[in-house]
């Protein structure tokens, strides 16, 4: 009997064992397989093309990949919170309010590698960021829109939030170059006050908080209480074809200029029909791809991949009727790379 009894804890104990293997710290499966999160700021198409950059990571790493879409900055901070229990080997994150969140994120980045993308929080004790340079993304789209108005005229700006970093500096890049001003990416122009020069007048910034029928209401709004409006930039990806659909119902489809940020399927399609002037796309392609691999590399303690600074620029692609057939080539071939 009291051998029987030994057996069987002795079998249990061992069982304790394979589930604590199993389960692992860190992340880790009983194949030492490491788990990364790539944690977007909601949900856009955008972020799709990111998700299949950060699907073709893991595919080529042997790693696994959990896409977080938060609603909202508490549910971002829950769904990190959530994932740090379970154990986690790394977390990628577009901070929805980086100046806000700080504390968080270091608190994040004690407990286990924290890079940031799309939006940075350099404040913050994230390892590294990979994104572009959103003041130059930003002086990219305010001088296609002032090649497509030479003679000036009154702009108006739309966005989610400017609680993000990348929606800051885009807006400021978009003002200095319409402007025709030396580039200077601390200078915040205020958002509450008409802001002029050299023949431009950017006439609002309006913010919607990722509401897609806001965005619409915003810039029909706009169009009204500005009839001489000439400009319309969206620095948002959803935000130009809100513009294009205000536009379309107050017939003033093609009179005026659109200029946009990243690649959905509306703007592409205005661009090859002439209604809007271009895109600033970011390779979110290689958002989702470079984060793991440095997310990867930095799990193994090798931090060669993170630049003097930290920050992995990634180039921006300026999209037009010149070269959008061979940028849908280009985006369909991501995303079928990232295809599970």
């Amino acid at each position: 009997m009291f051998q029987r009894t030994s057996l069987a804890l002795a079998a249990l104990a061992a069982l304790a064992s394979l589930s604590a293997l199993l389960v692992g710290c860190g992340g880790e499966s009983a194949a030492g397989t490491k788990s990364f999160a790539y944690v977007t700021n909601g949900v856009d198409p955008f972020w799709n093309v990111c998700a299949a950059g950060a699907r073709a990571a893991e595919k080529e790493l042997g790693v696994r990949v959990e896409i977080v879409f938060p609603d909202g900055i508490a549910d971002q901070k829950q769904k990190i919170e959530d994932l740090l229990v379970r154990g986690i080997d790394g977390v990628a994150i577009s901070p929805i309010d980086a100046t806000n969140m700080t504390a968080f994120l270091d608190e994040v980045a004690a407990r286990t590698v924290l890079v940031t993308h799309d939006s940075d929080a350099p404040q913050s004790q994230r390892r590294c960021f990979v994104g572009v340079d959103n003041y130059d993304a930003g002086l990219a789209a305010g001088k296609l829109l002032r090649e497509a108005l030479p003679g000036g005229g009154e702009v108006a700006l739309f966005v989610g939030r400017m609680e993000q970093a990348n929606a800051r500096l885009r807006r400021q890049g978009v003002i200095d170059a319409l402007l025709g001003r030396e580039p200077d990416p601390t200078r915040a122009d205020p958002l509450d006050a008409p802001v002029a020069g050299g023949g431009y007048t950017v006439v609002a910034t309006r913010t919607d908080n990722f509401d897609k029928a806001q965005a619409k209401a915003n810039a029909e709004d706009v169009l009204v209480a500005h009839p001489n409006l000439a400009g319309m930039v969206g620095l948002f990806a959803y935000n130009a074809p809100a513009c294009l659909e205000a536009l379309r119902g107050a017939g003033k489809l093609g009179a005026v200029q659109v200029v946009a940020f990243d690649e959905q399927v509306a703007t592409l399609d205005g661009i090859a029909a002439g209604h809007v002037v271009g895109t600033v796309s970011q390779d979110p392609f290689q958002y989702g791809y470079r984060s793991i691999v440095l997310l990867e590399a930095l799990a193994r303690g090798d931090a060669s991949g993170v630049p003097p600074g930290g920050i992995v620029e990634v180039e921006p692609a300026v999209v037009t009727s010149a070269n959008v057939a061979a940028f849908r080539t280009k985006l369909e071939a991501d995303l079928a790379a990232g295809a599970r």
